[in-house]
């Protein structure tokens, strides 16, 4: 007990005797919910389950600083059925589950992917170098890639741009975080990062694959701009995503929709395969088309869930009056509980199922890329 209570009484001291020292972040926890706490105290925040956005950056919107009112996300128009079933359908049948494995199996090899990390760095880089591969034929005046810097960590985020042909200014965004953490020690310990989130990054690469391959060296472009964004330092509290969108909120961009993939390949019961339809903090109608892609493209059902606040990077587009969704791997309860850890590894993935949502992806940058009645 004398023991314990020494320990106890040495780690009050340090703490006392770091936090002066140490940078406060704001994180909010809640949409009414604001603290300040030392950077290390995020790692515990997460470690407890405690989801945020960190938003020392960008305050502007938080009542506790009274500058400005948060955007309200506008309501628009989403196709009420699909147009372009023959088109999906031909990239669909052209899924490549071994180009998906060698691509996962490479993207988790780097010892970790965490923001921070010189690993963190080098992991974006191949990814970029990958991109750069798979657009390489796409013509210079329709795409570009862009390496987004942060300033304050290494791993920058990627986006894809694939210019529309009439109206670029209507933009079409599928989103997924590349960085990856151990919660123990993320600084040391290894993070493979396969399910949270190589899978969702994987799953959004074969679809750029495919829409590359087999839409745009056919001679077709969207009449709307498609991106594709990597983000980094999810796991951070949604930092890359938060700057790129505040970026785009001041930039004034009409982003009409947002498809967040993040954790695609865990199937806990391969006798209830499904998808997970996240129903809170994302917009209804965009919601709603979604499932309607899902019905009409996908192989298995989906199931209505809820993440709580701050799950994934689409709630930094609806943070910033974007229409935002998200399709995770099951209903909430059932997804991976090996993630965050070095048990986060392939051998537990499914191939197949993230082929799945590389279907999601496929039909709703057909689908939107075309469509015009918002």
């Amino acid at each position: 007990m004398r023991i314990q209570s020494l320990f106890v009484l040495f780690n009050v001291a340090i703490i006392a005797w770091s936090y002066p020292y140490e940078p406060l972040r704001v994180l909010q926890v809640g949409e009414n919910e604001v603290m300040e706490v030392p950077e290390s105290e995020k790692l515990n925040l997460r470690r407890r389950g405690v989801k945020f956005f960190d938003v020392t950056k960008h305050t502007s919107f938080l009542p506790f600083f009274n500058k400005e009112e948060e955007p309200t996300v506008p309501t628009y128009n989403y196709p009420p059925e699909i147009s372009n079933k023959e088109v999906v359908d031909d990239s669909i049948k052209n899924i490549d589950k071994g180009s998906m494995h060698k691509n996962l199996a490479k993207f988790t090899s780097f010892y970790t992917r965490y923001y921070k990390s010189d690993h963190g760095f080098e992991s974006a880089e191949w990814l970029a170098a990958t991109i750069a591969n798979i657009t390489k034929d796409i013509p210079q005046d329709t795409l570009t890639i862009e390496h987004f810097d942060h300033k304050e960590w290494k791993q920058y985020s990627i986006i894809v741009r694939v210019t529309g042909s009439t109206t670029p200014e209507d933009i079409i965004i599928i989103g997924s975080h590349q960085d990856s953490i151990n919660l123990l020690l993320p600084s040391i310990m290894a993070a493979p990062g396969a399910d949270d989130n190589g899978s969702g990054t994987v799953t959004n690469m074969e679809a750029l694959r495919l829409y590359t391959e087999n839409f745009l060296k056919r001679g077709f472009r969207p009449n709307n701009t498609v991106e594709f964004h990597f983000y980094s330092a999810e796991e951070g509290g949604l930092l890359g995503s938060l700057d790129v969108f505040t970026a785009y909120a001041k930039q004034k961009k009409h982003v009409r929709a947002m498809l967040q993939q993040d954790m695609t390949g865990y199937v806990s019961d391969p006798e209830d395969e499904h998808v997970g339809i996240v129903t809170d903090y994302t917009t209804p109608a965009l919601t709603d088309f979604i499932k309607l892609i899902i019905n009409s493209y996908l192989s298995i059902p989906y199931r209505d869930t809820q993440c709580g606040y701050a799950c994934s990077d689409h709630g930094s587009a609806t943070r910033n009056g974007f229409p935002g969704s998200f399709v995770i791997e099951s209903e909430f309860k059932k997804t991976n509980k090996y993630i965050h850890s070095t048990m986060d590894t392939l051998d537990r993935l499914s191939l197949a199922h993230m082929a799945e949502h590389t279907k999601i992806v496929l039909g709703v940058i057909i689908e939107l890329g075309s469509w015009s009645a918002w």
